[in-house]
């Protein structure tokens, strides 16, 4: 039985969903165990990284010979309803096959990921980067961030095959390296929306990347262009905070990207003008969790990602700060709090519009990946 379909008979036997049952005497609900949660992440996307449709596809035709299904155009990462979403789906079998070997669907995702990580799909990858008038434009920020982000795990991965797979996927890293290195000096303004073409968000995964990769050229290159976009920022309007269809916060992404850039000391003095509304009483409530009313729209259904993204980058925020520092208690109660309800829109069933890609945030959040 499908972990999804088990919490949700479990749901059902309580009447919390059928008003016939509600006379019933209530059992206490048992919480899944962390072995059943990370179980739980590895189906929702061992579902869809091999699965074409539906598909939204960014495709520049020129002409009739460019009309091509999705995994024509993108032999390896054509599932999960987005090139973006299918990266971070092998992302998250990648960081769960290496953090939780004895899960029960290690076997599963191997199997998944070799499937994926051949010469010829990460060629044919390769060369839709390549292909004329594409530029570098091509999922940019954040699929490509993500796609760093694999690489970094599979790099850290102590794994034979892991390390087969990365000498795969190093070809397209380079490209995709050249292409950001290309861009970031001509980015006049940082981007600061709260869905994907998001800068903050971003450049924290390439930084981590960069760090893992040992490339200090490229982390040169990012700190002076983060430094660049975002160290004089004071005030950030948090109180319009979030937009309808935001799953990165511009707020809390740009102070998680800038605990990494900064030391302690200049960090602490920074986020004291940054947000100067974090308040120093302990409460979690400075900071709404986000509540989604429709999860078949896709657009609305990113609120639960934004709970999911808040979550962990408050955590990163609080993780540089001093001990002692009065507002720490606060911005890790607000974790909490958006944690408790992104680890629960994801743990029990959903529609195809999130679960295709709220797995990535969860288990990003729940391994602590970002800490790391």
């Amino acid at each position: 039985m499908k972990l999804a379909n088990k919490f949700n008979i479990v749901i059902l036997t309580l009447g919390i969903f059928s008003g016939s049952l509600a006379a019933q005497p209530v059992v206490p609900l048992q919480s899944p165990s962390k072995a059943e949660i990370i179980d739980r992440f590895a189906e929702l996307a061992l579902e869809c990284v091999h699965k074409e449709y539906p598909n939204i596809i960014k495709h520049m035709m020129n002409s009739d010979e460019d009309v091509k299904t999705p995994k024509q155009l993108y032999p390896a990462f054509y599932g999960c309803f987005d090139w973006h979403s299918s990266v971070h789906g092998h992302w998250l079998l990648t960081r769960i096959a290496s953090q939780y070997p004895d899960s029960t669907r290690h076997q599963d995702i191997m199997a998944s990921l070799a499937q994926s990580f051949t010469e010829a799909n990460l060629a044919g990858e390769l060369a839709y980067f390549n292909r004329a008038d594409t530029g570098t434009s091509f999922e940019r920020p954040y699929g490509l961030a993500w796609f760093l982000q694999l690489t970094t795990e599979l790099r850290e991965w102590d794994n034979p095959q892991a390390k087969h797979w990365l000498d795969i996927l190093t070809p397209l890293e380079n490209k995709i390296i050249a292409n950001l290195t290309d861009w970031l000096p001509k980015l006049s303004f940082p981007i600061r929306v709260g869905e994907h073409s998001q800068t903050a968000f971003a450049f924290g995964l390439m930084w981590d990347w960069s760090l893992s990769a040992n490339n200090q050229e490229f982390n040169d290159l990012l700190k002076s262009n983060i430094t660049r976009l975002y160290a004089s920022d004071v005030n950030c309007p948090l109180a319009y905070e979030p937009s309808g269809q935001d799953f990165l916060s511009p707020c809390i992404a740009e102070a998680d990207l800038m605990r990494r850039v900064l030391s302690s000391t200049q960090y602490a003095k920074w986020l004291s003008t940054f947000l100067p509304s974090i308040p120093s009483d302990g409460k979690a409530e400075w900071l709404q969790v986000a509540t989604v009313v429709d999860k078949t729209d896709g657009k609305l259904a990113h609120l639960d990602g934004l709970n999911l993204s808040r979550a962990w980058m408050l955590e990163g925020i609080a993780s540089a700060l001093n001990n002692k520092d009065p507002r720490k208690v606060a911005i890790l109660n607000a974790a909490q709090a958006h944690k408790k309800s992104g680890l629960n829109s994801v743990i029990h069933d959903m529609h195809y519009m999130g679960s295709h890609w709220l797995g990535s945030f969860a288990t990003y959040l729940e391994t602590q990946r970002g800490l790391q």
